[in-house]
């Protein structure tokens, strides 16, 4: 069983099998968002279906782009650096 899943992860055939995997999981993740009732929301923007989604997607994309801002400006060394 494990080898099945390793090898259908790892195959590059099956990539287009994945990213549509990845979409319905996805779009039915966002769709069943609009079926939770919302009548005890504290903020206006938890009434908002899809939101958490979204704010985690955006959330993922700063600390990425932050990470690499951090890495490449001040983590990273030049080649020679212990020359």
């Amino acid at each position: 069983m494990i080898k099945r899943i390793v090898f259908f992860f790892g195959d590059a055939e099956k990539a287009k099998i994945r990213w549509t995997l990845l979409y319905i999981t996805l779009a039915i993740i966002v769709i069943a968002d609009f079926f939770v009732h919302r009548e005890h929301a504290n903020f206006f923007w938890d009434k908002i279906p899809g939101w958490s989604a979204l704010f985690g997607f955006l959330s993922c994309v700063f600390f990425i782009v932050v990470a690499k801002f951090i890495g490449h400006l001040w983590l990273m060394k030049k080649e020679d650096y212990y020359d």
